[in-house]
């Protein structure tokens, strides 16, 4: 997961929240973030149907669906991410040793657990329920 995810967390509960089309400018002041980000973000939640941009005088970009119909999975699923993802393996299968041999191979079963159990976690969890927690603290 990339702090990608989290720019669009934020952008869509406050999208929600705001309950109108609000500016990539003003998005990027309360994320805490610059605006090219903010619309790097947004264009894949509206590839994604997340999201939709709106032209002209006021334009922006507003929620596609309502905060009760989109979960964290789907916007993870939006940026094309995973949760864990390693970039690197450990050992290798042609070393003389069962651990540098086979460490790698047992440890994409455990992330792989990690990251389905994961999905699941996110999958539970909408904007609408975000916006609650933020506002019940």
């Amino acid at each position: 997961m990339t702090a990608e995810f989290l720019v669009a967390a934020h952008a869509l509960v406050y999208l929600s929240h705001q309950n109108r089309c609000c500016s990539s400018e003003e998005l990027a002041r309360n994320v805490c973030t610059n605006p090219a980000r903010v619309r790097k973000v947004l264009a894949k939640l509206e590839r994604a149907g997340l999201a939709e941009g709106k032209n002209g005088y006021q334009g922006g970009c507003a929620l596609a669906k309502s905060p009760e119909q989109i979960t964290l999975l789907d916007v993870l699923d939006a940026l094309g991410e995973t949760l864990v993802a390693p970039r690197w393996r450990s050992g290798s299968v042609d070393m003389d040793c069962q651990i540098a041999s086979g460490m790698a191979d047992v440890m994409d079963g455990v992330l792989l657990a990690v990251n389905e159990s994961g999905r699941e976690t996110l999958r539970a969890i909408t904007l609408a329920e975000l916006e609650r927690r933020l506002f019940s603290r």
